[in-house]
């Protein structure tokens, strides 16, 4: 193998038999929620493209990809490893993601759980507003890219033109103390440009520009039916708005990655392996230590054979006690 290969194979992602196994910061509270808003859509018979502006390494995309229906396009627009537009977005690039980002390690982790890759746009999400994306084509957005609040501003324009009437927007970190940019732009639509919260996670901003009522009312029926999960309502500017918090606990898991069972297998032989392993080097251990005290034992015996400690012995068997004392003072004086 030469050395180019050689450093290819050791960049290459470990494959995942798990969603977990993919890394990223998307939560089983959120995973539930992008299933219960693409299924209740399913559900109704609506129909539409699905989208996603900022991926990382696919953990989210995996999740909404499951929901694409015939006849719809699931399209991922992210930067990956190229290179950003300006010196702002590519200080957060270099700050967060240049060392693990790349195309490649996102189309494995995808097609671990995918027979096919989405449409991918590499490139800066602004890029979507040169009018590629059809107007009221998209039925769910997800949008978790730059963190700058110009960047995330004209992603929520992008999404506003793009999304069906009652269509979901999600926006990621709208409330982290590190991305400020994204909660100035995420309220500044709320009030100023008509987008309606839905529901709201630690980490996610579920939102529409259309009627929120139905969702939030479906959402509401669920208190008391989650284990460990709680359900809020609360009131905004004399809108509706529901919280979701609690316990990720006894959540069901997202189903396996063709991998799984390869390895599982693997991970089996490698534990057989390492029990063998184990049980050699204790019996090694042993045998090491039984040779030591058979060593020590002989080495007793030798020294007890030797003509002066023999002749000790039989001086002291045979002189009387008194006698033996007074020699064993006299050699310790």
């Amino acid at each position: 193998m030469t050395d180019a290969a050689l450093s290819a194979e050791q960049q290459r992602p470990a494959d995942p038999g798990v969603l977990d196994d993919v890394p990223g910061w998307f939560w089983d509270h959120d995973r539930h929620l992008f299933d219960w808003f693409l299924g209740r859509q399913e559900k109704a018979g609506l129909s539409g493209d699905l989208l996603e502006m900022g991926a990382y390494l696919g953990r989210s995309a995996i999740v909404i990809g499951s929901h694409l229906q015939p006849g719809e396009t699931f399209t991922v627009c992210d930067l990956f490893d190229s290179d950003a537009p300006d010196d702002e977005n590519a200080a957060e690039m270099s700050m967060s993601y240049r060392r693990t980002l790349t195309r490649t390690a996102f189309e494995a982790n995808y097609l671990a759980f995918h027979e096919r890759l989405p449409e991918i746009v590499q490139a800066p999400t602004s890029t979507l507003a040169d009018g590629r994306l059809a107007s009221g084509a998209f039925r769910f957005i997800h949008i978790d890219a730059s963190h700058l609040y110009e960047h995330v501003a004209g992603d929520l324009q992008v999404a506003r033109t793009a999304l069906a009437p009652d269509g979901v927007v999600v926006m990621d970190d709208y409330r982290s103390a590190h991305t400020p940019g994204v909660a100035a732009a995420t309220w500044e639509a709320v009030f100023n440009h008509g987008l309606r919260p839905v529901v709201l996670t630690d980490t996610k901003f579920y939102g529409t520009w259309g009627d929120p009522d139905p969702a939030q009312l479906d959402l509401l029926a669920r208190r008391g039916t989650l284990p460990h999960c709680d359900i809020t309502n609360e009131t905004l500017d004399g809108h509706r708005l529901v919280r979701i918090g609690g316990s990720d606990a006894g959540a069901e898991p997202f189903r396996v990655s063709r991998h799984h069972a390869r390895l599982a297998v693997e991970a089996e032989h490698r534990a057989a392996e390492q029990a063998a392993e184990d049980a050699f080097r204790a019996a090694e251990r042993e045998r090491e230590e039984a040779d030591r005290s058979l060593a020590e034992r002989r080495a007793r015996a030798a020294e007890r054979r030797r003509p002066a400690n023999v002749a000790k012995r039989a001086v002291g068997d045979l002189l009387p006690p008194v006698v033996t004392s007074a020699i064993r003072r006299a050699r310790r004086s």
